[in-house]
């Protein structure tokens, strides 16, 4: 999978696998995040808003990592 994930599950899946590239301290909180965004969204019908959500959540977690590599000084 190159670039933004498409559907919820590949959002799902990439999230979980960059969690370890944050500090062990936040790993917890974030993969408790990404948990809690699913189950929060699970009844969600309108493709459209689908799209919007992935979107969002993929950008939002950019942000986190780009933050704490940014931290770590990678």
């Amino acid at each position: 999978m190159k670039g933004i994930p498409q559907t919820p599950i590949q959002l799902y899946k990439y999230l979980l696998r960059q969690i370890p590239k944050l500090p062990v301290e936040s790993q917890s909180y974030y993969r408790n995040y990404v948990k809690g965004n699913f189950r929060s969204h699970a009844d969600e019908t309108d493709p459209e808003r689908i799209n919007e959500i992935v979107k969002k959540l993929y950008s939002d977690f950019q942000w986190i990592l780009q933050k704490y590599e940014n931290k770590m000084g990678k």
